[in-house]
């Protein structure tokens, strides 16, 4: 083996391979079965190269025989825009999701409370909340704040009455 660049030379290689072979066997037949061998690989790669390099000369004169007369265009049909147009910011189509159920809250206010005093509240407790007495209460739909209003009886039952009105857009807007 080559020791100068401490390559492995796979021609020595396939040389002391055969000799130890020789040495263990003791035969000349093994020496040229390798011999075979190697002959047999060294054909098969020379013409695998040859072609492949046939195919590329061969596909090579055939790109320089082309002429412009030679190419021909493909007919395109006039083609029409038949999609919808986008929709704007301020005024989306919404009549997909018009059937949709949502649920709808009215807050009254809310507040922390550990729960050591949670477990000692009994009928009659009183919690005070974070909202002043006669402050509008929150109208959520699906946990967003769309509006604000006040309670109101309406044939013995409550209602609320809506006071102030987060805009489409900005309902919108805060959905996303």
């Amino acid at each position: 083996m080559s020791d100068e660049n401490n390559e492995l030379n796979p021609e020595e290689m396939g040389d002391d391979w055969a000799a130890a072979m020789d040495e263990q066997t003791g035969s000349e037949s093994a020496d040229d079965d390798w011999a075979a061998a190697m002959d047999e690989q060294g054909a098969t790669e020379d013409s695998g190269e040859d072609e492949w390099a046939a195919a590329l000369s061969e596909q090579e004169s055939v790109d320089e025989g082309l002429s412009e007369d030679d190419i021909e265009t493909a007919p395109l049909e006039y083609l029409e825009d038949d999609s919808v147009p986008s929709m704007d910011d301020d005024n989306p189509n919404l009549d997909v999701i018009m059937d949709i159920p949502v649920t709808i809250a009215m807050e009254v206010g809310s507040t922390e409370i550990a729960i050591r005093n949670l477990l000692q509240l009994n009928q009659g407790s009183v919690i005070e909340l974070d909202r002043l007495a006669g402050e509008p209460l929150d109208v959520k739909v699906n946990g967003t704040l769309i509006a604000h209003g006040e309670v109101v009886m309406v044939n013995e039952k409550f209602g609320i009455r809506l006071t102030d009105v987060v805009s489409p857009s900005e309902r919108i807007r805060k959905l996303r």
